[in-house]
């Protein structure tokens, strides 16, 4: 697929995150009017945004050259189904928490929860996402995403499965655990499934303003890099965190030079899944990547 031309690139580069964020919208409200099983509408709605952003790091790339070899489509394949089968797991305990302690019939409506379920569900996922890289042992789980030379959509399930279940599993846990009904977790699950991809995609969109509100792959590519200074940004849905805690280090004209490991011989390479499984339990020496909770 060759890339859009002119005047359809600044078309996609201007309507990308607003049709992505419409349909968000558009897929929670016909769930809980319509009582679609919600399990069934986030993998189509992960499967469905997956494709959405594919086909548009063919048509705006940012970088062609991050785009996913044969073979590195078959790897990160398989990091993929790990990392569903992560995500499934804390679901599952996500899922009967929610049953257990979510009220039947929540004091606020699901209108006033939203708000308050996106602020915390967000500021949640920021501090786990910052400690990952801040705690030497959670580093070792985090930083198997962090191997990739590259960043794309297919690489953001990149990751080490007991990260995924950490990560999805405490941020859902919370809000769960603070009461916040069932209908509300669906929905930031919905939105946070959407950012995710979305800051992770290859492609060349510009935010401007907007990036002091969400999360941006103008954010995020910042996030991969390898001069540590630069490398905020753990909000993956929202960037207010990031401004509030000073890891925020975007500005309009700031690109990575690189994106990857600072010392990539500290993690086994992304094709080496077993190795890369054991690697938190096996004895090694602090990676120079880590902590990089010191942006500039």
């Amino acid at each position: 697929m060759k890339s859009a031309p002119g005047p359809l690139r600044l078309v996609l580069r201007r309507i990308a995150h607003p049709v992505l964020l419409v349909a968000v919208a558009s897929v929670i409200a016909a769930t809980l009017r319509y009582g679609w099983d919600t399990g069934v509408v986030s993998l189509l709605f992960l499967l469905g945004t997956f494709a959405y952003l594919a086909v548009l790091e063919r048509l705006i790339p940012y970088e062609r050259a991050w785009h996913p070899s044969p073979g590195e489509w078959g790897w990160y394949g398989v990091y993929f189904l790990l990392t569903m089968a992560g995500g499934g797991l804390a679901q599952l305990v996500v899922t009967a928490v929610v049953r257990v302690v979510s009220p039947p019939h929540p004091v606020l409506g699901l209108g006033s929860e939203l708000p308050s379920v996106l602020l915390l569900g967000s500021l949640a996922s920021y501090l786990v996402h910052r400690l990952g890289h801040s705690h030497p042992w959670l580093w070792r789980l985090h930083g198997v995403h962090h191997v990739p030379d590259k960043v794309n959509v297919a690489n953001n399930g990149v990751n080490h499965v007991f990260d995924i279940v950490l990560a999805q599993g405490t941020a859902q846990l919370t809000l769960a655990l603070m009461g916040f009904s069932k209908e509300s977790v669906f929905a930031l699950g919905l939105f946070v499934v959407a950012q995710g991809y979305f800051v992770h995609a290859n492609i060349d969109v510009r935010l401007g303003w907007l990036n002091h509100i969400f999360a941006s792959p103008e954010q995020h590519r910042l996030h991969h890099s390898t001069d540590l200074s630069e490398a905020g940004h753990y909000g993956s849905d929202l960037s207010i965190w990031d401004r509030a805690f000073g890891t925020f280090t975007w500005r309009p004209d700031r690109h990575p030079v690189a994106v990857g490991l600072k010392d990539p011989g500290s993690f086994p390479i992304t094709g080496a899944v077993v190795a890369s499984f054991l690697h938190p339990w096996r004895r090694q020496r602090m990676p120079a990547d880590s902590p990089l909770d010191t942006p500039s």
